[in-house]
């Protein structure tokens, strides 16, 4: 049988992975905890959508024979964790797209465009509740990735001991006044279609580990971004990029896609130079 522990304040079940649905187990949760009637609307949903969307991608993509699912709230916020033994997030991906390493996996994650099972799955699920969420975390064999939206920043660590498959947490303040519906419209401006087209990079990921920023890693940021109509390009915590660096973006990429905005912010003088060079 499948195991419930419930406090009022944290309830958390142990579930086979056969034949799950992530509604009807998201349903009992809600029920036990009345979160229907706890919550505020813009939360519930939030937090439905978020709760639901990563509950599928253990079920569907994570190949573990079992899933640990547990909720819990402080007063001030309320937070889910999703556990699975499968075969690993970051692996999943980097096997699937035929990546390099967990890292490249990972900087495909927050373009928001990769998933690994593209009829079943849009791949957007993780993009979006890191989003929405206040703090979100993958943690995956070697590799966790921290969403801190209330600083705003990201972070690529290493994780040791390695964490065996993946686990997945999600914090919102019970008090925000976010909404889903904003996150969905800021990364979607075409009005018609429920694609988005707009995406954020931030530089900084690319950069681990150096800081002359080369054409090749020009390159990797821009895979698969032909994709989009508007590309903001966050440089924030970069102090420089090298000329071939910003050639292959901003006349090379641009050469070639010419109706595709692209935005940089947050430019240090040395980054903001190199790139008006090119122009």
């Amino acid at each position: 049988p499948n195991n419930v522990k419930s406090l009022n304040n944290k309830l958390s079940r142990r579930l086979k992975n056969e034949g799950l649905k992530e509604h009807e187990i998201y349903f009992d949760f809600e029920k036990k905890l009345h979160l229907k009637e706890t919550l505020d609307e813009n939360i519930y949903s939030i937090f439905t959508y978020a709760f639901s969307e990563m509950l599928n991608n253990a079920i569907e993509h994570s190949e573990s024979k079992e899933v640990e699912v547990t909720y819990f709230n402080s007063k001030k916020d309320l937070s889910f964790e999703i556990r699975d033994f499968g075969i690993g997030a970051f692996k999943n991906v980097k096997n699937k797209h035929e990546l390099q390493s967990e890292i490249e996996a990972i900087q495909d994650i927050l373009k928001g465009k990769t998933t690994t099972n593209p009829e079943a799955h849009s791949g957007q699920g993780i993009f979006f509740t890191s989003k929405i969420a206040d703090l979100f975390i993958i943690e995956s064999y070697g590799y966790r990735l921290r969403i801190d939206n209330s600083i705003p920043d990201t972070f690529i660590e290493e994780l040791s001991p390695e964490l065996k498959g993946t686990r997945v947490s999600f914090t919102i303040n019970a008090s925000s006044k976010k909404h889903l519906s904003d996150v969905f419209s800021e990364y979607q401006t075409n009005p018609e279609g429920y694609d988005f087209d707009k995406t954020k990079i931030l530089i900084k990921l690319y950069t681990m580990g150096t800081v002359y920023v080369s054409r090749s890693q020009a390159r990797r940021i821009l895979v698969g971004l032909e994709k989009y109509k508007h590309i903001i390009l966050d440089f924030q915590n970069v102090p420089t990029v090298g000329q071939a660096f910003a050639d292959e973006i901003f006349r090379v990429f641009k050469a070639r896609y010419p109706d595709i905005e692209i935005e940089p912010v947050n430019m240090a003088e040395t980054v903001e130079f190199m790139i008006k060079r090119v122009d």
